[in-house]
């Protein structure tokens, strides 16, 4: 199905905020969701990486977002419908040097406090702005 214009400028925005985040280092969903203006869209964030193309012939792609740098904002890897998908998601930061853990109950998660990501602004926006300005806050229809 087709996106709509915003949907489509949504998911673009979620995408290039993703690449903008370091090697060996994470940051949850609705931080993204903060960054691109969007900050009661956390969930759409998940979508938008959910539906990530895995195909190279798609601008945004799994070669080149790194999708396994967002995780839920209490540093948990989210639950997948098909479980082999939350250990890939950790395969993927363990190669890059981002310490996963297993609790008690099987969650993997990762230590935000070590690992996290948390600008306030995106680095590519440094310097579009004046200091003590915050990201643009998108004004939302309900």
């Amino acid at each position: 199905m087709p996106r709509s214009d915003e949907a489509e400028a949504f998911f673009v925005a979620v995408y290039e905020a993703i690449q903008e985040i370091p090697y060996g280092k994470v940051t949850s969903y609705g931080h993204i969701a903060r960054l691109t203006g969007y900050p009661s869209r956390p969930r759409q964030v998940g979508v938008a990486v959910k539906h990530l193309p895995e195909s190279q012939e798609n601008e945004f792609n799994s070669s080149n977002v790194p999708w396994q740098r967002v995780i839920n904002s209490q540093g948990v890897i989210s639950q997948r419908e098909i479980a082999s998908g939350m250990q890939r998601q950790a395969d993927v930061l363990r190669g890059e040097g981002v310490t996963v853990n297993t609790d008690r109950q099987g969650q993997l998660w990762v230590d935000l406090k070590e690992f996290g990501w948390f600008p306030k602004v995106l680095p590519s926006r440094i310097g579009e702005e004046d200091e003590d300005e915050d990201v643009e806050v998108k004004e939302e229809e309900e």
